[in-house]
C-alpha cells in the first residue's frame, strides 16, 4: 500500500482571529488535469478540484490572466468556463457555531466560542464536502455517538473523509487513532489542515488514496460516506468483515435499498438507519 502523509504540505490558512477566509469563490472549469499545481501557485488560489478528467480551479480573487498564463504552459489543458459563487451559498448557508448532538462545530474565524460540554471541533471545510450542514453528515455525527457510548473505539478508519470532520469527531470523542482518506487531493489537505487545526496530528494521519486499497487497514470502526458504487464493493471485502463497526453513509433511496439487501446477507447486525426528507440515508451497525 503506497500513500502520502499531508501534516506537513503547504495550505492555505484562514485568519483565525477575524472573518471568514473568502467572500466570493472564482471557479475555473478546464478539461484535463494539471500536471502540477505549481504553475498556478499564487496568494489568492485556494485550491484544484479534480473530477474525472476535469478540473475545477479554484481562487478568492478573479485569476483568469493566471489560469491563461497556467494553459500556456500546460497546454494539454483546454478551458470551459468560469463561475463566481459566494461563498456561503457554496456551503448553501453561512458557515457558523452549530451542536450536533455531543459535538459544537465552530469555524476557525470569529469570536472564540465556549462548547462548554460539548466536544468542540474547529472546521475550516474550504471548498470541500463535509461543513456538517449536509443530512449525512450530521447523521454520521449521531451515529459516531451511538458506536462510542456502546463499545471501546481505540481506532477508526475514515474512507471519503473530505473536511475530515467525521475522522476529528471520532477522535475528539474517544481519544482513538485514525486513518483519514479521500481520494482527491484537495479534500486530503482540507482535512490535514482541520487535523492541525484541532491538535490532533498525532492521532490523525490524513492521506490520499482510493478506498478500496485502504478498506484492509486494521480499525475497530469503519466509517464510510462515499459514493454508491464505491460502497457496493467494500462491504463484501474482508476488509470491511474485519471491522467490529461500520457507519455507511450517503446513499440515495435505491442505493440504500440495495446496500441494505447487500448488508442483510452478511454477518451483521444493523443497529440504527436513518432516512432524511426521503433522500439519504444512513447504516449503523456491528459486524458479528
Amino acid at each position: 500500500m503506497k500513500y502520502r502523509p499531508l501534516q506537513q504540505q503547504q495550505y492555505q490558512q484562514t485568519d483565525l482571529a477575524t472573518n471568514q477566509p473568502y467572500n466570493q469563490l472564482f471557479i475555473y472549469y478546464l478539461q484535463g488535469r494539471l500536471s502540477s499545481e505549481r504553475d498556478i501557485q499564487h496568494a489568492n488560489y485556494i485550491g484544484n478540484w479534480e473530477e474525472d478528467d476535469y478540473s475545477f480551479i479554484f481562487f478568492s480573487q478573479p485569476s483568469r490572466a493566471k489560469v491563461s498564463r497556467l494553459i500556456k504552459k500546460q497546454p494539454h489543458l483546454r478551458f470551459l468556463d468560469e463561475y463566481c459563487i459566494p461563498f456561503d451559498q457554496w456551503h448553501g448557508q453561512r458557515l457558523a457555531t452549530t451542536q450536533i448532538g455531543g459535538f459544537t462545530i465552530q469555524p476557525p474565524w470569529g469570536p472564540n466560542q465556549s462548547a462548554d460540554r460539548h466536544q468542540r471541533i474547529l472546521l475550516d471545510p474550504g471548498v470541500v464536502f463535509g461543513a456538517g450542514t449536509h443530512p449525512t453528515t450530521r447523521d454520521c455525527l449521531e451515529a459516531i455517538e451511538i458506536v462510542c457510548d456502546q463499545t471501546n473505539i481505540e481506532s477508526t478508519l475514515d474512507l471519503g473523509t473530505g473536511s475530515g470532520l467525521l475522522a476529528i469527531a471520532a477522535s475528539k470523542r474517544t481519544g482513538c487513532r485514525c486513518m483519514a482518506v479521500d481520494l482527491n487531493l484537495l479534500a486530503a489537505k482540507t482535512a490535514a489542515n482541520n487535523v492541525r487545526l484541532n491538535y490532533l496530528e498525532n492521532k490523525i494521519l490524513s492521506v490520499r488514496g482510493r478506498a478500496e486499497d485502504f478498506i484492509e487497514y486494521s480499525a475497530d470502526l469503519v466509517i464510510a460516506n462515499i459514493h454508491y458504487e464505491v460502497m457496493r464493493h467494500l462491504i463484501v471485502s474482508e476488509g470491511f468483515l474485519a471491522k467490529r463497526w461500520f457507519i455507511l453513509s450517503g446513499l440515495l433511496r435505491s442505493e440504500a435499498k440495495c446496500i441494505g439487501e447487500q448488508l442483510d446477507a452478511l454477518p451483521v447486525q444493523t443497529v440504527k438507519t436513518w432516512q432524511r426528507d426521503g433522500i439519504w440515508h444512513t447504516f449503523c451497525g456491528v459486524i458479528t
